[in-house]
């Protein structure tokens, strides 16, 4: 994991809530690509969740709007949940370009 981001597995700050669909208790959880469904067995593990990676996210967005969930409106109110991967160096500064700028 880099920057304490997990790239592929699905985890507890990820989580919006716990909804129940077709009989089944599932997670809505949220990421750079969008909302979708897990189950609550794929949390918290140091692999990656098939549900989050193996599945077209329309399916999950049909699923939701069907049981009449709003799910352009959950993504926008949650979004603030989504961490993103940074490679952890700053940006380097071109010394011929900053000098150019007046800073040394």
């Amino acid at each position: 994991m880099l920057d304490g981001v997990n790239r592929f597995g699905t985890t507890a700050d990820m989580i919006i809530q716990e909804v129940e669909l077709e009989g089944r208790k599932r997670l809505l959880a949220i990421d750079s690509k969008g909302l979708y469904l897990t189950e609550p067995g794929k949390l918290d593990k140091r692999h990656a969740d098939v549900n989050r990676y193996g599945v077209k996210r329309q399916e999950f967005w049909d699923l939701l709007e069907a049981n009449g969930f709003a799910t352009i409106e959950l993504f926008e109110e949650n979004k603030h949940l989504i961490k993103t991967v940074t490679s952890g160096k700053t940006k380097m500064v071109n010394p011929l370009k900053a000098s150019k700028r007046g800073m040394k």
